[in-house]
């Protein structure tokens, strides 16, 4: 098995979706879903029971190069994103609150 690295995304919708049990992770390109899952179980030691996946491709971007210049256009990388459900009872800390200052003493 080869070993993957998982990101977890920190976004409004990823923490949306975490209120109901799914968590959001950047994944490379080349991963399949048995490969993500056994690597979110060995990272986060939780049971998963659903992965979904996607590949969002990468979007074109125009720029200029000063003013009687030529436009340049170039595209941003693709990337893939995986939907993991987890099982009940099972949680990541992704959004954890920081610890205030009373907790800190």
């Amino acid at each position: 098995m080869t070993n993957i690295s998982v990101i977890p995304r920190a976004t409004e919708k990823a923490y949306a979706q975490s209120q109901n049990n799914v968590y959001v992770f950047n994944v490379p390109l080349t991963a399949n879903k048995k490969q993500i899952a056994a690597a979110i179980e060995a990272q986060f030691d939780v049971t998963v029971t659903n992965v979904k996946t996607l590949v969002q491709s990468g979007k074109a971007i125009r720029f200029s190069r000063g003013k009687n210049r030529y436009p340049g256009k170039t595209t941003r990388k693709d990337n893939k994103k995986a939907y993991v459900t987890l099982a009940e009872g099972s949680s990541i800390q992704v959004f954890a609150e920081p610890a205030t200052e009373e907790e800190k003493k």
